[in-house]
């Protein structure tokens, strides 16, 4: 069970260390924000008559696991991007993946694993709620250093034995938040074959798989399954990223049929069922690629925004996927300062994504900048960094 003390070292959480660190700036002419990813693409045409017509069913518990259509349209959309086929019964509805992540590791990471404290292994920087969901089940995290020598993704097969056959749950996300980089499926069937070598699970975070560049990324449960080793990976998605619904508060996990089994035990006592108006539009969501494509689009224009104005600057890297520019930089705090300053753009230093290992983090040189807003929008603000931070003798 975990204790308040294990919660007792965490950092504060990386908004509420921004607004600290700007309380004494005063930003900038037509200042633009760009730290939050939060989608402000339109919404999708059929979301609100769907709320519309379903809005009496606010009077019902919704099912915790998903509806029946909800189940089948989250099958059916594996299915089509993915290849393979998950029945409802390795499906299970999620209040956003973000609860997902957190109350897997509840249901399924053991206390002890070979007579030890269970490891749990965090990709080095990451979404913060990997490391609380390792507090909270009392698990020893381990933050594997996902950094431009490692193509900034996490060197896992690179740890030593003894680590590996303490683990219990991986997290990987891909494409990688904050980095943009994408596993391809030589790493995922590398990393499935680890998992299966030194019986662990993997947490596959893919809710940025439908924004990318020049290909879709692989699934982790995909690879897996064509291995034979499909009991190796749960895979979580949602709707915030792909259909421009962040408030909608709607995902999924998807997994082998005993740990979600498991997994919807817990929910059934703890877990948050998705509204049944938000089921509806979720059963359509899933089941349109339409709207997928158009928002896809607007962050292709975006990446060549970025591109065209930053390209040329010393260790830029166009992102592979996802919406989030990772920026080098000397000081990640003193930039974003500086920026919010004199060019009213607001960024997230990178440290505040990552942990300090070894007395070095690995984000410290970095600025997280999201490619959310309008394209004119994007490439002002995008000059504006480009000419405050890396212009010669600035």
């Amino acid at each position: 069970m975990a204790s308040p003390e294990r919660f007792s070292n965490l950092p504060a959480y990386a908004f509420p260390r921004l607004r600290r660190l700007l309380a004494d700036v005063t930003p900038g002419p037509d200042p633009v924000v760009m730290t939050i990813g939060e989608p402000r693409h339109d919404l999708p045409d059929f979301v609100a008559p769907t709320l519309a017509r379903s809005v009496g069913e606010l009077a019902k518990y919704p099912p915790n696991e998903g509806t029946p259509a909800l189940l089948a349209a989250i099958s059916g959309w594996i299915g089509q991007r993915h290849g393979i086929e998950v029945g409802a019964d390795r499906i299970t509805v999620l209040n956003g993946t973000r609860e997902g992540l957190f109350n897997a590791a509840l249901a399924l990471c053991p206390e002890r694993k070979n007579g030890a404290r269970a490891k749990v292994l965090v990709p080095n920087p990451f979404y913060q709620v990997y490391a609380v969901a390792a507090a909270a089940v009392g698990a020893e995290p381990v933050f594997v250093p996902a950094t431009a020598a490692t193509g900034h993704l996490p060197d896992f097969a690179g740890l030593d034995a003894a680590t590996l056959d303490g683990t219990a749950i991986c997290y990987l996300c891909s494409p990688a938040n904050p980095q943009g980089a994408v596993a391809d499926r030589d790493y995922l069937e590398a990393l499935v074959t680890l998992a299966d070598r030194h019986d662990f699970l993997i947490f596959a975070d893919e809710c940025y798989s439908e924004i990318w560049r020049d290909a879709p990324p692989p699934g982790a449960l995909a690879v897996a399954q064509a291995l034979g080793l499909a009991d190796r990976v749960m895979m979580f998605n949602s709707l915030s990223k792909r259909s421009n619904l962040p408030g909608l508060r709607s995902g999924f996990a998807a997994g082998s049929a005993d740990a979600i089994a498991r997994f919807r035990v817990l929910r059934s006592y703890a877990g948050a069922p998705v509204p049944l108006p938000h089921q509806r539009v979720s059963e359509i969501a899933w089941a349109d690629e339409d709207h997928v494509a158009a928002n896809r689009a607007l962050y292709q224009d975006k990446y060549a925004i970025a591109d065209r104005v930053l390209g040329t600057i010393p260790g830029y890297l166009p992102p592979q996927g996802g919406f989030f520019l990772w920026l080098p930089v000397e000081d990640g705090e003193a930039a974003a300062r500086r920026l919010w300053a004199e060019a009213g753009v607001q960024v997230l230093p990178g440290a505040y994504l990552a942990r300090d290992v070894d007395g070095a983090n690995p984000g410290a040189g970095y600025v997280r900048v999201a490619l959310v807003g309008p394209a004119a929008e994007t490439e002002d603000a995008l000059a504006r960094l480009r000419d405050c931070l890396y212009q010669e003798g600035s």
